[in-house]
């Protein structure tokens, strides 16, 4: 995405879209990074002379280098299985309030800690000299210097939520190397000058929200108390506060405290999102989806309601089925769609009043942003569900959120969070969803199923 920015100006142009298709390797999923790599050289390429680059990606994952800075294979992906019962391992060690009181982080599978765990021993840790987080491997690559950018650091839950360090106490008790990692960077700051080899002539990587969240909540147009969800292949539901909250009834709700831009903390909890969805779509050949949406909002509500949050409905593959297994019926493709949304709109609801009640946070409004925000039947469902106003868009928040940190960076624009979202306001489309139907309808189907 190539953004344009200045005063009462903000604009992003595709430039180049590419696919993103892990690959299973000896039973163990991949990302395939030397072509996402290629493929970001390209872009940048098609975009021209820019003033700044600024890399976001998901979060967890990590290439390992050796002592030259060689990679050590590809990154494994975060759906991957092996970090299978490894949390338990882990609080054998480590129990789960000693740290949650330590990191701040929601238990997640696939959290960083529990992939180098379940790595611990293999020979490519062994071998390895520096771990970098996938927007800092690229980083590496265009400018030869390593580092870690900081929101993305704590998502790994091994940085220390109080100091924002890493917690080097915690990896020695886990057997893993502190001196894997290299020194944090904050968003703003020049990581580097791309080098030579990449061929983009001499431009500033700079240091933005990494973790593409933490690009997203910058991207968030939101003025006074407000909720987000980010909503994707996963809906990142939330708050933004200035210090995080790190007591038990917190841990026990599974909510996250990781770092967002100007020392800000993203008091969030995952929710699957739109990854059934996607994955129904592509087990039936990618059908019309606006079709099958108004379809949708044309069955019954309510007809089944599910837990999308269970395990089961993390891995790819034969999503559908699974969906209808756990319905106990057989549902048509509308009413399987209409299940799916019902059943994500039913998370936002629990996940936007429990972000308020943890936090003492008061929200009037809940923005989403992100590809979801396209969704109009979601978002009305989450009005309804929420009982307040959706206020939707943009769908590009994390390319937003991007170019906002680096064109203040650079000296385009000034200003606080508050004014990098006034100028969202002002330049970028949002659609208002009002909420309508019966609470105590939305309260009857979280009271069955398990809220």
């Amino acid at each position: 995405m190539a953004g344009r920015a200045g005063p009462g100006t903000l604009e992003l142009t595709a430039v180049h879209r590419f696919p993103n298709e892990p690959v299973r390797i000896g039973g163990t999923l991949h990302w395939d990074i030397l072509a996402l790599y290629r493929d970001v050289l390209h872009g940048l390429r098609e975009a021209g002379p820019v003033d700044g680059i600024g890399i976001d990606s998901w979060a967890v994952d990590y290439g390992l280098l050796d002592a030259t800075g060689a990679l050590l294979g590809n990154p494994v992906h975060y759906r991957d299985g092996r970090t299978d019962g490894i949390a338990a391992r882990v609080a054998a060690t480590i129990s789960e309030p000693d740290l949650y009181a330590r990191t701040g982080l929601q238990k997640l599978p696939f959290n960083t800690i529990y992939q180098l765990v379940a790595a611990a021993g293999t020979p490519q840790l062994e071998a390895a000299r520096h771990l970098l987080l996938i927007p800092d491997l690229i980083a590496y690559w265009l400018t030869g210097e390593q580092c870690a950018e900081a929101t993305n650091a704590s998502t790994t839950q091994l940085l220390d939520a109080r100091s924002g360090t890493w917690a080097s106490g915690l990896m020695d008790e886990l057997g893993i190397r502190p001196a894997l990692f290299p020194g944090l960077r904050m968003p703003g700051e020049v990581i580097g000058r791309t080098l030579p080899t990449a061929g983009l002539g001499e431009t500033d990587v700079i240091a933005v929200g990494s973790h593409d969240t933490a690009s997203a909540v910058v991207g968030v147009p939101g003025a006074g108390h407000f909720a987000y969800i980010s909503c994707g292949t996963w809906s990142l539901v939330g708050v933004e506060l200035e210090a995080p909250v790190l007591t038990e009834a917190s841990r026990l709700a599974n909510f996250t405290n990781e770092g967002g831009v100007d020392g800000t903390v993203r008091y969030l909890r995952n929710v699957m999102g739109l990854w059934p969805l996607q994955e129904c779509l592509r087990d039936w050949g990618r059908p019309d989806l606006p079709a099958l949406l108004r379809a949708a909002a044309a069955a019954p509500a309510f007809g089944t309601v599910l837990d999308l949050d269970d395990p089961a409905f993390l891995p790819p593959g034969g999503m559908a089925d699974r969906i209808r297994r756990r319905a106990g019926r057989h549902l048509d493709r509308p009413a399987l769609v209409r299940c799916i949304m019902d059943s994500l709109a039913l998370a936002h609801r629990r996940a936007v009043r429990q972000a308020q009640e943890l936090s003492g946070r008061h929200a009037d409004t809940v923005h989403i942003v992100g590809g979801g925000a396209r969704n109009e039947l979601l978002c009305q469902l989450t009005a309804d569900a929420c009982g307040l106003p959706v206020l939707a868009g943009p769908v590009e928040a994390t390319a937003l959120g991007n170019v906002l940190v680096q064109a203040r960076a650079a000296g385009a624009i000034g200003g606080d969070l508050p004014a990098l979202r006034a100028l969202l306001r002002d330049t970028q489309q949002i659609v208002r969803y009002e909420p309508r139907g019966d609470e105590a309808t939305w309260r009857a189907v979280e009271r069955e199923v398990g809220g």
